[in-house]
């Protein structure tokens, strides 16, 4: 019998390549627990404090052992009785676990031997493991709420170790963002402070390595009421002092590169450029699967994921491709176009052949040899390429996959119709179900339960956008004495709720510059719908008269009626059956922008580049 028991998110139970997860949350519950304890005896003592949240009832001994019976018919002789216990046998590989256990004190040994191209290797292999919050979806309250959160804790111990060993071979200005979404959600990891601050020296900007400092005092103290620590403190003044200690000194070790091809073909260069991959990523399962089913399926293994201004394209972009890296032993190139309509093929795919080793002053400059370049480099090798902030189709259509090998995930506002053959998952706003367990991993469980009527309002009133609820949630988590009904109450009120999710943002996490960028590129691509999205934001809540539009806009009524189409495709505008409506968030955008002066309007007009 084959078994494979996931934790480290859903309870997952596989036999035999079949899934069989229980149904009853408190069986999820005791299956668990026999798997954290796996090759060893659970008496039903303890089984029960796993179970239920406060005493267990008369009958908890007659349920568990009808869990058990229940679980033994699905694992066989795996699942032993013992006196009073019961004792579940599994190999280290069939728990995610212990898989991800020994995968970190391998990428441990690795980055303490010098060798921190191995540790990345070994590490991501670890956070590979995860799908969620550890044990997600069972009863909380229980016995088994510590066991969660020191899995927890050692997934965010082996994020910076990754983040130490990237460090370790000078990717310090990509790892910046990466590194500022973490101490958004985790402020209270000195650790991570501190990380920020050496990879902020390094890129030559020592003010802002030193206001990161004084960041990360403000919150201790705020928060804890204490002091950085010796080693925060440290760090501190050896920036102060400009100390040689800090400088960066490259590891022995090369990067990984392919043997030589035959032929004139040079050596390819393996890159391994996927960012981390979000801690606090929850739900989204069903798209996950659908990227992962399309980039490891037939040829066009390719993807394309659409959704509004915030709703985690990017996030679910890298957490697809990390989950199908293994698959792609040949490398992962990740290219972020930022959504800047001005960016053209050619320099998209001269960022590729860079990323395969390709030197600079060889990269062609015609737009046909940069692809025959790119499809011969790319034929036949196992090499996933990631595109984000894609704005349209153009910018990816030579590097659709034309056989068997490589595989491509893009992430843009549009759907991207006029790709041929490539599956496209257009991300929904999170309804309220979904949402709850994102202000969950960021606030705590036990928060939110405290107010359910106050969270539901809260996630409403973020209109499904998971950049503001991840806003909110970092604010709650920032701030234990801050009701849930506060923050709802702050939000209320639409005509702020923009500045007030601005205030509460952390470093680059901005709705308003994230809606900002999404309109700049629709008004490069658009002068009219630009021109139309602005006039629908002087009556946001007026219904949608085509006629009324163009007159105004002096243009045609199909020309409007192209210009909605247009709002629509790039998720500012929503079809439903009255018509044309401005979703929440954009309608705030819209309303607000409609009230600037003409001068400052004129700032719509620039290039996207700049946004």
């Amino acid at each position: 019998m084959r078994l494979q028991i996931r934790l480290l998110g859903t309870v997952e139970l596989t036999v035999d390549g079949r899934i069989t997860t229980p149904t009853p949350p408190k069986r999820r519950a005791v299956l668990a627990g026999l798997a954290l304890d796996a090759n060893r005896s659970v008496s039903l003592d303890r089984l029960a404090g796993m179970v239920w949240r406060d005493e267990a009832p008369a009958s908890a001994v007659a349920n568990l052992r009808s869990h058990a019976a229940n679980l033994r018919r699905v694992l066989g002789d795996r699942l032993i009785a013992r006196p009073s216990a019961y004792e579940l046998t599994l190999a280290p590989h069939e728990l995610d676990v212990t898989e991800f256990q020994q995968l970190a004190g391998k990428g441990r040994t690795r980055l303490a031997g010098g060798d921190p191209v191995g540790a990345v290797e070994s590490l991501r292999a670890a956070l590979d493991c995860w799908r969620g919050a550890a044990g997600e979806g069972l009863p909380r309250g229980t016995a088994l709420d510590n066991r969660w959160a020191s899995l927890d804790e050692q997934r965010l111990q082996v994020f910076e170790e990754l983040i130490e060993a990237r460090l370790a071979f000078g990717e310090h200005l990509v790892l910046l963002p990466e590194i500022r979404r973490h101490i958004a959600a985790h402020p209270l990891r000195e650790r991570g402070w501190g990380q920020l601050m050496l990879a902020l020296y390094r890129v030559g900007d020592v003010p802002a390595a030193l206001t990161a400092y004084r960041d990360a005092h403000t919150t201790l103290k705020e928060q804890l009421g204490i002091d950085p620590g010796e080693e925060l403190a440290r760090l501190h003044r050896a920036v102060l002092d400009r100390s040689p200690e800090l400088a960066y000194v490259p590891p022995d070790a090369p990067l990984a590169v392919l043997a030589p091809a035959p032929a004139a073909v040079p050596p390819v260069t393996v890159p391994r450029e996927l960012p981390a991959d979000l801690v606090t990523f929850v739900g989204r399962t069903t798209e996950v699967a659908e990227v992962v089913a399309a980039v490891t399926g037939a040829a066009p293994a390719a993807a394309v994921i659409s959704g509004p201004a915030g709703s985690g394209k990017t996030a679910l972009a890298v957490r697809a491709a990390h989950t199908v890296a293994a698959a792609f032993p040949d490398g992962q190139v990740f290219v972020d176009l930022g959504y800047r309509p001005s960016v053209t093929p050619a320099e998209v795919l001269a960022r590729v052949l860079r990323a395969l080793g390709v030197p600079t002053a060889e990269v062609p400059h015609g737009i046909d040899e940069l692809a025959g370049w790119v499809r011969s480099r790319i034929a036949g090798r196992r090499l996933l390429l990631v595109v984000d902030g894609v704005t349209g189709a153009e910018q990816v259509r030579p590097l659709i996959p034309a056989g068997s090998g490589p595989a491509l995930i893009v992430a843009g506002q549009r759907h991207l119709r006029s790709l041929d053959g490539v599956r496209r998952i257009d991300l929904d706003p999170l309804r309220g179900a979904e949402a709850r367990p994102l202000l969950a991993a960021l606030a705590g469980a036990d928060r939110l339960d405290a107010d359910p009527a106050a969270t539901a309002e809260l996630v409403r009133l973020c209109a499904g956008s998971v950049l503001a609820l991840r806003i909110a949630g970092s604010r709650l988590a920032s701030r234990p004495d801050l009701p849930v009904a506060a923050l709802a109450a702050q939000l209320r009120d639409g005509r702020d709720r923009l500045d007030l999710l601005d205030l509460l943002a952390y470093e680059d996490l901005s709705v308003r510059a994230s809606l900002a960028t999404a309109v700049a590129a629709v008004r490069f691509a658009d002068e009219v719908a630009g021109r139309l999205l602005e006039q629908l934001g002087e009556a946001p809540d007026a219904p949608v008269l085509p006629e009324r539009s163009a007159a105004k806009l002096g243009v045609s009524v199909h020309r409007v009626w192209q210009a909605l189409e247009e709002l629509a495709d790039a998720h500012l505008l929503r079809r439903d059956p009255a018509g044309y409506r401005l979703p929440a968030l954009v309608r705030d955008y819209a309303a607000e922008s409609a009230k600037l002066s003409a001068p400052t309007l004129t700032g719509w007009r620039i290039d996207p580049v700049a946004a």
